[in-house]
């Protein structure tokens, strides 16, 4: 289906063919129409709208990029209940920390491999301090300047600077001194007190997620933001968090993508909680889409949801999968998702993008093309020898 049918149909109800006209014509939606989105918008007319904004934006293009995560630990100060990964100080022989030296070899692992970014994202310990992750990030550029840092995020930066008895803008300046380059956007869960203090208490708030951020990017840094939805939520409270997204990035302009986090339900406290279907993974992507009309690109974390869905996710305004991980994260593969291995090729990521008729791009971490793999074609060796790397191209 496709929005010119949709603005045609004679039995479409008033308030979604308004809706479907302001998509047409580029204008915002409002929160109250974002909740009928929700509540009355089928999966053929979501689809339409957001493949709409998303091929207004990106045509058939389709982003990756070539990464792999460092996760310092899984040992944590914060007990969230959706949390299927990290494990008490008094559990911690069940976890993993890594001191420097253990995270500098990791690094080195990847010295003959053409990675453009490491994402480190962990638990919250005393140890791993301010001046441990400024050690950090400046060891990691002395040894690979080139490397994409992408790192921590406002739950572990909160932890530290309030240790460290700095303001978020001065830790956040200290933190790019460092070698910091962008923040993931992991942390958010869900905005609204009323949820958050229930599966995320003692952790920062949304107001302060949201105030780190907005330090980070009055730097003219960019960064991330996610949505951890399908547990204990109400549509009003996904409406809240992407409204409070939508102003922030008014705002700074800082956001550059939005990624919908889907609630896994093996090995935590919430585990009686049914995970969401995969028709409700894709009209959440889509009225993602079409919500934040500010935002250049939504992501499917392929991982999270599976290789399958995230292709079905590219016709319901998802422009970006994410990247080669490299089997480098637990996150997701400890609380039950479908990629218990999680690693794919280059030419994997490429193949998957290319069945369902879209244009593979390998990006670097802000979006400047890498190489463009539209009409490569790809040896049949282990190591995919022989694509042809364009030269970066600016925004």
């Amino acid at each position: 289906m496709t929005l010119a049918t949709i603005l045609n149909d004679p039995a479409l109800e008033p308030e979604l063919k308004t809706i479907a006209q302001k998509v047409e014509s580029g204008k915002r939606i409002t929160s109250e129409e974002g909740a009928i989105l929700f509540e009355r918008g089928s999966l053929s007319y979501l689809g339409a709208l957001a493949n709409s904004i998303r091929e207004k934006k990106h045509g058939n293009k389709t982003y990756f990029n070539r990464n792999f995560h460092l996760e310092p630990t899984n040992v944590c100060l914060y007990t969230c209940t959706f949390c299927s990964y990290s494990r008490l100080i008094k559990k911690r022989s069940e976890g993993w920390e890594y001191t420097m030296e253990e995270m500098l070899d990791l690094i080195k692992k990847y010295d003959d491999e053409p990675v453009t970014e490491v994402h480190i994202v962990g638990g919250v310990l005393p140890q791993y301090d301010l001046k441990f992750y400024q050690d950090l990030f400046k060891a990691i550029k002395a040894h690979r300047p080139d490397l994409h840092v992408k790192a921590l995020t406002p739950v572990e930066y909160h932890y530290i600077f309030k240790k460290g008895k700095v303001s978020y803008e001065e830790g956040m300046a200290l933190m790019k001194a460092a070698g910091l380059d962008s923040m993931p956007g992991g942390g958010a869960e869900i905005f609204h007190p009323e949820i958050r203090d229930e599966i995320a208490g003692g952790k920062c708030s949304g107001d302060e997620w949201l105030a780190i951020h907005e330090a980070w990017h009055n730097l003219g840094m960019r960064s991330n933001a996610t949505m951890l939805y399908g547990h204990i939520e109400k549509y009003e409270h996904r409406i809240h968090h992407l409204e409070e997204l939508r102003k922030l990035q008014d705002k700074t302009g800082g956001f550059q993508t939005f990624i919908p986090l889907k609630f896994r339900n093996k090995g935590n406290q919430m585990s009686h909680v049914p995970e969401s279907t995969t028709i409700e993974d894709l009209r959440n992507y889509a009225i993602s889409r079409i919500y934040l009309d500010n935002f250049d690109h939504i992501k499917a974390y392929w991982p999270m949801i599976g290789r399958t869905t995230a292709q079905m996710s590219l016709a319901f305004g998802v422009d970006d999968i994410d990247g080669t991980i490299d089997d480098t994260t637990k996150i997701y593969t400890m609380a039950g998702s479908e990629e218990q291995n999680p690693a794919l090729s280059t030419e994997q990521l490429v193949k998957l993008i290319r069945n369902v008729g879209r244009h593979p791009i390998e990006r670097d971490t802000l979006y400047n093309v890498v190489t463009d793999f539209q009409n490569h074609v790809f040896e049949d060796d282990d190591k995919f020898k022989g694509y042809i790397s364009l030269p970066v191209v600016k925004k």
